[in-house]
């Protein structure tokens, strides 16, 4: 493949910036972030080497769930901007290389939302089978609650009919009823109307809860295959817009994930995130041992190459741990979120990673790298670039989704209009805008947002990582994660160190068969501004990592034009 045809498959090196409208940055001075102020913003990130925008949900809604409870999904919510708005940002971000998709809420609407207002009506209502219903007493399901002590059944009984509606989220939020042909219509077309408008494509939430047909006849369900939907939405998504991407929220085993990809197929989500790898990095940093992620990323399941892995330090949700044991979890709590309201539902952290590591630059800066380098497509949640802290002092996910800190004046540059009247609080104390901020980041040649900006630029730089062949190097350190990607004829050689105490790596990088040929004049060239690595007599090489230390190389051979 040449490196022109990288372009047809965007997603797979793309470097995608999470944010939500109405934190991000205010243009009318009324306390919520809007279209208007994220037009301001665009250079911003076109700065940094965003190369997509994410958009969290911008829809109308009572803001119940953070407008994750949409009530008409054809609309703009009134405190944001207007449908002209969101056009003139995706024509602005696209004027500078940047797509846009947007998150898609389709497994529940709010319980304003006209549907579910007609629904309740009555039995024989239009829209009553838009919603799952049943008319008997449910069974206890408090164990299957997604949000564990905000609700206590996934079932709720509507007074005017006296049937009970399924909400596997909160009761606010209904479930639709995706075994209704009229139902899967609608959504299909809400879809095409905002591809119309030039949105890339849609992170879907909760992907095997909109999948879900609890709740429909047995005969119907036994009719409906939910991957063929989902398959049939992938297709549809294609023929509106050829480049089109579908980024899903599927918090499962691998095995599972592998469904919706489409299986062997690839042709359902085309991108998932990696939840497991994030959570077992989270257990190697708390043991300052590479082995939980190594183990991990050995078990990752090939894909089709048209399918692509997301790769996140954190994400606008708690940091669940739900898929380490309860004593890993225990031992990721005890080392970066010891009090209890640091933690959420028994299974996660409200908490950010620069104030999870005590702020220690070496760490963070690992991290991120490490981030950058595994085999998958990077995502960043707006702030993480500068080093933003949590606020403690919000409810809930709302700990992590503060204002953005622009600058250190009032309200940290984010809004001019009185603190009382912002949307959120920006977040207090040493990691708050007066410490921490865009203005002074920008300035400063050593900061964390050049730092993230540097990696990016290499990212971008190394198709290998987004396209190649991952492969797991043996060394002797259990702290080191050693590894390569290798694509066309092209390796880059990666090292992460989890331990607190300086180290060697001595390995070979090559594979069998080049041990002591085929390297004539060879080394690894290092991409992040340190010395070049030689190979030994036998084909090995050897180096050292500072304590946190991260260390990328590009095996260069003399025929190798590649710029760096």
């Amino acid at each position: 493949m040449s490196i022109a045809e990288t372009s047809d498959l965007w997603w797979k090196n793309a470097v995608i910036y999470c944010l939500d409208p109405e934190t991000f940055f205010d243009g009318d001075g009324d306390g919520t972030g809007d279209f208007s102020g994220l037009i301001q913003r665009v250079d911003y990130l076109a700065a940094l080497g965003v190369t997509c925008i994410w958009l969290m949900p911008f829809y109308p809604t009572p803001d119940r769930d953070d407008g994750y409870d949409v009530t008409d999904m054809y609309g703009v919510d009134r405190r944001l901007g207007t449908l002209g708005d969101v056009v003139e940002f995706i024509r602005t971000a696209k004027d500078r290389g940047m797509r846009v998709i947007a998150d898609f809420v389709v497994n529940h609407t709010s319980d304003r939302h006209p549907w579910f207002v007609e629904s309740r009506k009555s039995l024989d209502n239009p829209y009553r089978d838009y919603y799952v219903w049943r008319d008997d007493t449910p069974p206890d399901t408090s164990d299957e609650v997604v949000f564990p002590g905000e609700e206590s059944s996934i079932w709720t009984r509507d007074q005017p009919t006296g049937e009970w509606y399924l909400h596997m989220f909160a009761k606010h939020q209904p479930d639709l009823n995706v075994a209704n042909p009229k139902v899967r219509d609608e959504i299909a077309k809400s879809m095409g109307f905002w591809l119309q408008l030039g949105i890339d494509g849609f992170r879907l939430d909760a992907v095997p809860f909109f999948l879900e047909l609890r709740g429909a006849p047995e005969d119907k369900a036994a009719r409906i295959d939910p991957h063929e939907y989902l398959a049939a939405l992938r297709s549809f998504l294609n023929r509106r817009n050829g480049s089109g991407v579908l980024l899903g929220e599927v918090n499962l085993p691998y095995k599972d994930q592998l469904k919706y990809f489409g299986g062997p197929e690839g042709n359902e989500l085309n991108m998932q995130f990696d939840f497991l790898s994030m959570q077992m990095m989270y257990l190697s940093l708390a043991r300052e041992d590479a082995r939980p992620l190594a183990t991990n990323l050995k078990s990752r399941p090939k894909i089709h190459p048209d399918n692509q892995w997301a790769m996140f330090v954190r994400n606008h949700d708690e940091l669940t741990l739900d898929k380490l044991s309860d004593t890993e979890r225990e031992e990721v709590f005890a080392a970066f979120g010891p009090d209890e309201n640091m933690q959420m539902y028994g299974r996660g952290l409200r908490r950010r990673l620069p104030t999870m590591l005590s702020g220690d630059p070496a760490r963070i800066r690992m991290v991120y790298s490490l981030m950058f380098s595994l085999p998958g497509t990077p995502v960043l949640f707006y702030g993480e670039e500068i080093g933003m802290g949590e606020d403690l002092r919000a409810e809930g996910r709302s700990a992590v989704r503060s204002p953005m800190q622009w600058s250190s004046a009032e309200n940290g540059g984010f809004s001019t209009a009185p603190a009382k009247d912002l949307v959120a609080q920006p977040v207090d104390g040493s990691f708050g805008p007066e410490f921490i901020n865009v203005a002074s980041a920008k300035r400063e040649p050593g900061s964390l947002w050049n730092f993230v900006a540097t990696l990016i630029q290499r990212y971008r730089e190394s198709p290998e990582l987004g396209w190649g062949d991952f492969e797991l190097l043996k060394q002797p350190s259990a702290q080191v994660l050693l590894h390569r990607s290798t694509w066309s004829g092209s390796t880059v050689v990666l090292a992460h160190n989890f331990g607190a105490e300086r180290t060697s790596v001595s390995a070979s990088v090559t594979g069998a068969g080049t041990a002591k040929q085929g390297l004539a004049g060879a080394y690894l060239e290092d991409l992040l501004g340190g010395e070049d690595v030689p190979f030994d007599d036998d084909g090995n090489v050897r180096f050292e990592l500072d304590r946190y230390g991260y260390r990328w190389f590009r095996v260069h051979r003399p025929e190798n034009l590649k710029l760096v």
